[in-house]
């Protein structure tokens, strides 16, 4: 009988040390949201899909595919050989995301070499709202003179209804001008009408289809000879 209390007491132990350590690593996780999106943009990168002309999109949470699963997200929705550079909460400009210099800009560096030639898809500015206008210039200005010499189509915000619509258009306009004046295809999403998941700020599977369909009709004509 005192062996069996023994045994049983080891177990409680056992039992409580595990659930311990599970509640801790649950809140490590939660004290680290930059940690949790980078795991999310590497298991995105990771993921190549279609065939033909190279194709690079340099995006935000919804390029990663937020909320849904990594092939629901809308870049598998394009023609060519698709790789994907995400980062949930970036944007044009430095300050954007809280998890230090992700810009669109600084990655687009980091993948200059490997990307080699291809069509670059940027897509994002929903994250730009809030910053000023001058570091949303300066971070466009920056991405256009990393990307010099490759084809580039600028995707702009959707209109998330989290969002102001008014804050949204915004920056839409301001792409658009920034595009135009250094020659870069640019499209506008804000006419784009996407069924959003419970937050009202990303798209869910369906709204990603939406979206993704929309970007490839510019894509594939970008890619023709």
């Amino acid at each position: 009988m005192t062996r069996h209390r023994l045994l049983l007491g080891i177990l409680a132990v056992v039992l409580a040390v595990a659930a311990s350590t599970t509640v801790l690593a649950r809140a490590g996780a939660r004290a680290d949201p930059c940690g949790a999106k980078e795991e999310q943009a590497a298991e995105r990168g990771a993921l190549v899909s279609g065939s033909g002309g190279r194709v690079l999109v340099i995006g935000d949470s919804y390029s990663v595919g937020a909320g849904v699963e990594p092939g629901q997200s809308w870049p598998v929705r394009l023609p060519g050989r698709v790789r994907v550079d995400g980062f949930s909460g970036s944007g044009f400009s430095v300050g954007a995301s809280p998890c230090g210099d992700v810009s669109y800009a600084t990655r687009a560096a980091l993948r200059r070499a490997p990307g080699g030639g291809g069509l670059v898809v940027v897509e994002g500015g929903l994250n730009d709202v809030d910053q000023p206008p001058a570091e949303l210039e300066a971070g466009f200005a920056r991405l256009m003179r990393t990307l010099a010499g490759r084809r580039v189509l600028v995707v702009g915000p959707a209109p998330a209804p989290l969002l102001p619509r008014a804050d949204v258009a915004a920056v839409d306009a301001t792409l658009a001008r920034l595009a135009a004046g250094h020659g870069t295809a640019y499209l506008s999403m804000l006419d784009v009408d996407l069924t959003y998941q419970p937050d009202r700020l990303h798209p869910d599977a369906a709204g990603q289809r939406v979206f993704g369909d929309r970007v490839a009709g510019r894509v594939r004509a970008l890619l023709e000879p």
